[in-house]
């Protein structure tokens, strides 16, 4: 009779704590299986889908799988406890039905459970790596520095491009210092602004350089800038500079330019005296020669070895480009683009003085400032030109929602973050930029100076106050004439009719 209770017993299985556990697993496969679905049949990725589907749901069920191993150890301990009763050893016999339609249904859920982990895991890897896992997670945290990011040249580039690059050592890094992260903003003990430039930050060479290449040679680029005065007219001017944009290499020609810097002939190092790397009171440079260079602030003289003997900073791609994703526009900025593009009406008398004025000004929270925005550009009108706020109503309010989407892109109270906060190196307008260096007072200890001459990187081709009447034609285009003479009719033919006539014949 014992032996035939023996036989009837349940399965260590059957307990409380493997039950809980099992329902739990099932119910998080079952989610993972759903949301999984979801995701790949979904035209756009979801954040807060992917960390339950891919992080989530995995550990409930991986604590599930945990609670019914759990229970029938105690299982097993409790039957060993009883007396008469000791648990059964595992015995398989295949020629028994039930233990052979048994194994095949274990088998058989171990191989889809393992099928949907690697691809759970492996879904779960790329989630990591994507831009909204980056971005959108930590909405509060990153929300300055993803919105400024889809507004950026690099919009299409993946944050991990740039912030890990390929290879597992800086995967593992970035991970670590994620687990970090994740931690602080849990805590809500995160900066506010996030500090930059980034510490440790990975080489640019190891992460820039996969896309460009500063050894190749572009030349002058012509850049044009529209800027609007502060007048009742808005009035208009247009600079067109050519910048000399450079580069090149000793193998593939002279080396000229801005990205003479970054020629990796030229080794340039400096010291920086505060976090951001605006204030460098020594510089030292060494061609591929071996001969070296050490400039100096003239008024740091004195601590000329103490410095020379610091740990200094390699040059590289983000000490001049080093907000090359995340820019936030000055207010000035915007709303000549803004003008530019006639997002704006140009004819509102005085719009860009008082769009800058509103957009600059202190506030708490971004629904403030758009509020606020709205009543002083709004009232601004309706007082000093009450029948041209009737007319143009609609103009006034456009005008009013464009200068809000300028302050929802660009400034971001609650993280105490724009422009000012984040200065941007390229060019020396709102922030000291290339004058960090070529400030002219640099030295060497046998007097030579740094240059501060601007036609070293640019070249200002025409500026032209649109006000005035000869202006009108310096802003439009004037019409080609062919190096070659006068060939006729140019819009009956195609440029590569002729020019692209180059194939060498074969013989």
């Amino acid at each position: 009779m014992a032996e035939d209770l023996k036989q009837r017993a349940p399965g260590l299985i059957r307990n409380t704590v493997s039950l809980i556990g099992a329902i739990i697993a099932l119910v998080a496969l079952a989610n993972m299986v759903f949301l999984l679905l979801v995701d790949i049949i979904s035209e756009h990725p979801r954040a807060y889908l992917g960390i339950f589907a891919y992080m989530i749901f995995p550990g409930i069920l991986g604590g599930g799988v945990f609670l019914i191993v759990v229970g029938i150890l105690l299982e097993r301990r409790r039957r060993k406890q009883r007396p008469g009763e000791e648990p059964r050893a595992l015995k398989i016999d295949f020629n028994n039905p039930k233990h052979r339609n048994g194994f095949v249904f274990i088998g058989t859920f171990l191989l889809v459970f393992l099928f949907l982990s690697a691809v759970g895991s492996m879904r779960a890897y790329e989630f990591t790596d994507s831009v909204q896992f980056c971005g959108q997670l930590c909405h509060t945290v990153m929300n300055p520095e993803f919105t400024a990011f889809t507004q950026s040249p690099h919009a299409r580039v993946r944050c991990v491009d740039c912030h890990v690059g390929p290879g597992t050592t800086w995967y593992v890094k970035s991970k670590m210092s994620g687990m970090r992260q994740v931690y602080y903003t849990a805590r809500g003990t995160f900066p506010r602004p996030i500090p930059s430039p980034v510490e440790n930050l990975r080489p640019a060479q190891q992460t820039c350089e996969q896309c460009h290449w500063p050894a190749k040679f572009y030349g002058g680029q012509l850049k044009v800038i529209n800027h609007f005065g502060s007048d009742e007219k808005n009035t208009p001017r247009q600079i067109r500079l050519l910048i000399k944009t450079g580069g090149g290499s000793p193998t593939t020609g002279t080396v000229s330019g801005i990205h003479w810097h970054m020629n990796i002939a030229n080794k340039v190092s400096y010291l920086a005296t505060d976090r951001q790397r605006q204030a460098i009171p020594y510089i030292k440079v060494e061609d591929r020669n071996g001969r070296v260079e050490e400039y100096y602030a003239r008024d740091q003289q004195d601590k000329v070895p103490q410095m020379a003997a610091k740990e200094l900073r390699r040059m590289d791609c983000v000490d001049c480009h080093n907000r090359p994703t995340h820019i936030y526009q000055p207010a000035d900025r915007a709303v000549d683009d803004l003008l530019t593009t006639h997002k704006a009406d140009p004819s509102l008398p005085f719009f860009k003085q008082q769009a800058v004025e509103a957009l600059n000004k202190p506030y708490k929270t971004t629904q403030e400032a758009s509020t606020s925005i709205a009543n002083s550009l709004t009232s601004f009108y309706e007082q000093k030109y009450p029948q041209l706020a009737k007319q143009k109503q609609l103009e006034i309010s456009d005008a009013v929602a464009a200068v809000q989407g300028v302050y929802q892109k660009n400034f971001f109270p609650e993280m105490h973050v724009d422009y000012r906060v984040h200065p941007n190196n390229i060019g020396h307008f709102y922030s000291a930029g290339c004058f960090r260096c070529h400030d002219g007072n640099h030295v060497t200890k046998s007097g030579k100076v740094l240059t501060k001459d601007c036609k070293v990187c640019h070249e200002v081709l025409s500026e032209t106050d649109a006000a005035a009447p000869e202006a009108e034609q310096a802003l439009k285009p004037v019409a080609f004439k062919h190096p070659g003479g006068d060939l006729g009719d140019l819009t009956q033919v195609n440029c590569a009719d002729c020019h692209g006539n180059q194939v060498p014949e074969t013989k």
